[in-house]
């Protein structure tokens, strides 16, 4: 088999994730291989809403990556062209009832106290920030940290800005090349890894393969269970912008932390830069199976004209389905895998991995240069699940 150049690090996976890990190595001088078997962005990210939210998080470890990615995001937006539509719009959750609003006020304030910026709204307001909303709601709180790219773009350029620039190690990007085994030394330790093309050496690489991390893993000997969560999103046709927020009602955070396996639909509402509003999001573990589902787009479709009956009459002009790499937990897995030297993961961020990806590969690089880490990141251990290869 022949042999190719060889790199500091190779990072499978082209997503947002994987651009995002790419960027943070190569400016701490590392030399990159980026390997995808598809284009840049051509799984989950490219599926995505771009979603970076923290108001969706309860405290705990996935919040404080969420607010450390907000945080990066901001300093990525001011390096990056502004055609990634990066937009610190706020969120804006509702109620429909007095006790849904008093359970938003308690997950407001444990949040508060977590770092989380929340402004409650009286039903009576919510119309002076979206005015197409239905009147009847009981309130909602204001999360002015949640923003919004447009994540292909975003992982391109991430991706571009990381092979260049003063300080860069560079990035080779290979795509349209699967992956098909892991290279190891005498001892286990990684030495590159293997595709269809030839060889590629590296002493370290990076499982960002998103949804498909699984399987990854396994061609490493290290088992972590990721398994896919289909999701919709609708998309109407160009309209002025009707939708200010990113608005969503307050079951959809009891449905982002459910792990059934059945189909759960819970309406998140935001418009675009270009005009068409977006609705999602729905979510089933269905394996790999495309298959549209009319049941998911027509609950999505009723849930959004309730928060904004004006949509009612507007036409949805496309859909689209992703798959969202869940773990049983609903943490991502970043980090080395002590049982594999030389293999790092950062993969498993389930709907979320837009908003947590600069953090993520923040994190990765850090690792892989010994620099102090940003925060605790025992609990996404990749080994926590005790699952072998």
């Amino acid at each position: 088999m022949p042999t190719r150049s060889s790199a500091d690090l190779i990072v499978i996976g082209a997503g947002v994730v994987g651009a995002a890990c790419a960027y943070y190595a190569a400016r701490s001088g590392l030399r990159v291989t980026v390997i995808d078997r598809g284009a840049v962005a051509g799984g989950t990210t490219g599926a995505g809403e771009g979603n970076l939210l923290v108001s969706d998080k309860e405290p705990g470890p996935e919040l404080e990556l969420a607010l450390l990615s907000v945080r990066l995001w901001r300093e990525l937006a001011g390096l990056l062209p502004p055609l990634i539509e990066y937009e610190a719009k706020g969120g804006l959750v509702v109620a429909s009832d007095e006790a849904s609003m008093a359970a938003l006020r308690g997950f407001a304030a444990r949040q508060e106290r977590a770092g989380v910026q929340a402004e409650q709204v009286t039903g009576d307001r919510l119309r002076d920030l979206e005015p197409h909303l239905a009147p009847d709601l009981a309130g909602g709180f204001r999360y002015p940290q949640d923003a919004q790219v447009q994540p292909a773009r975003a992982a391109a350029h991430l991706l571009r800005a990381a092979a260049g620039g003063q300080g860069s190690g560079g990035v080779r990007l290979r795509l349209g090349e699967e992956v098909t085994g892991v290279l190891t030394g005498a001892n286990g330790e990684v030495r590159g890894v293997r595709t269809a093309r030839g060889d590629v050496r590296a002493p370290y690489v990076v499982n960002a393969a998103g949804s498909w991390g699984g399987a990854l893993a396994r061609l490493a000997g290290a088992g972590l269970p990721v398994l896919p969560r289909r999701g919709f999103v609708l998309v109407t046709e160009p309209l002025p912008r009707v939708v200010r927020h990113k608005v969503y009602a307050a079951d959809y955070v009891a449905d982002v932390a459910s792990g059934s396996a059945g189909l759960q639909t819970s309406a998140v509402v935001e418009g675009t830069p270009s005009g068409p509003v977006l609705i999602g999001a729905s979510r089933e573990r269905v394996g790999f199976d495309r298959t549209l589902s009319v049941e998911a787009l027509r609950r999505l479709a009723a849930q959004a004209t309730r928060l904004f009956p004006v949509l009612t009459g507007v036409r949805a002009m496309r859909t689209y389905a992703g798959f969202r790499p869940y773990l049983p937990d609903h943490l991502p897995a970043i980090g080395p895998d002590p049982r594999v030297p030389g293999l790092l993961h950062a993969c498993g961020h389930e709907g979320a991995g837009i908003g947590l990806a600069p953090a993520t590969g923040l994190i990765i690089a850090r690792v892989l240069s010994g620099a102090q880490l940003p925060l605790d990141i025992d609990p996404f251990r990749p080994d926590r699940f005790g699952v072998a290869g």
